[in-house]
């Protein structure tokens, strides 16, 4: 994007506000118009933290499915196979 030693002007930083904005789910943010720049990155960081919560909470969740399951069940083979791609 930008070169080494070249500074973003404000147009890039509006820019990747916006696009940033438009990855955050619409209850992160508000509609009335764009958030500032710190406050869209401080809803970011706590929407990446969330997500890192709900992966590990469904990690757990398998772990427990697999732990209960015999491992040579058709469910378990299904499992490690969406596991592996």
């Amino acid at each position: 994007m930008s070169g080494r030693g070249r500074r973003i002007t404000d147009e890039e930083i509006n820019e990747l506000v916006c696009k940033l904005q438009s990855l955050l789910p619409e209850s992160r943010h508000s509609n009335t118009g764009r958030a500032s720049a710190s406050k869209l990155l401080k809803e970011t960081c706590s929407y990446i933290k969330s997500l890192h919560r709900e992966v590990d909470g469904l990690s757990d969740q398998l772990s427990g499915l697999m732990a209960t399951m015999d491992s040579n069940s058709p469910q378990a083979d299904i499992i490690r196979s969406l596991l592996r791609s």
